[in-house]
């Protein structure tokens, strides 16, 4: 019996797991800076993003793609700052191309930004990835990543994956429904 608890007591979330949190919580997160960045340009709130909840998935995405880049390289600031400016233009390009293929809409336009393509990506906003990239991996996961692991500890392996799947399920269901309401366009 005793053996079986210390077990318990030592099991962790897989990978897979962890992934999913951190998707969800940095696609939360990512929508409370999209929203922050409309309130301050714009001067009063704007609903953000593709889906009805606070939610922004292509942060979650992005956050995910940075954990999994960069889980073995520490320092090198300027390999990372590199790296997060070509990975991220790249994905900020085809998340672009993709939703207007599939929903005929544009969620974000740097047309009038100097050195844009297609309006898609733009100099200035793959410096601020490059930037992000480096404060993501040196400050802000880290931060997260030893918060969640306080949290977590006060929960059980079932309770934990039965909240993030919870709210996992609900993301599915809110991704429905946000692409129905856009396809009838």
């Amino acid at each position: 019996m005793e053996e079986s608890l210390a077990l318990v007591k030592y099991e962790k979330l897989s990978t897979k797991d962890k992934l999913t949190m951190y998707f969800l919580i940095y696609s939360f997160l990512g929508w409370c800076l999209e929203t922050f960045y409309a309130v301050l340009v714009l001067g009063h709130f704007v609903k953000r993003g593709f889906l009805f909840g606070p939610i922004c998935p292509i942060y979650g995405f992005g956050a995910v793609i940075f954990i999994l880049i960069f889980d073995g390289l520490k320092g090198h600031n300027v390999k990372k700052f590199l790296i997060s400016m070509i990975v991220f233009s790249v994905f900020e390009f085809v998340a672009s191309w993709i939703l207007e293929m599939v929903f005929h809409l544009r969620w974000w336009d740097y047309s009038d930004a100097m050195f844009n393509i297609q309006g898609r990506i733009c100099l200035s906003f793959s410096l601020v990835w490059g930037f992000a990239g480096i404060i993501f991996s040196n400050y802000l996961h880290p931060f997260i990543e030893k918060k969640m692991e306080k949290v977590l500890q006060k929960f059980t392996i079932p309770i934990q994956k039965a909240t993030i799947y919870s709210f996992a399920s609900v993301l599915i269901i809110d991704f429905i429904f946000s692409s129905i309401k856009y396809i009838k366009l």
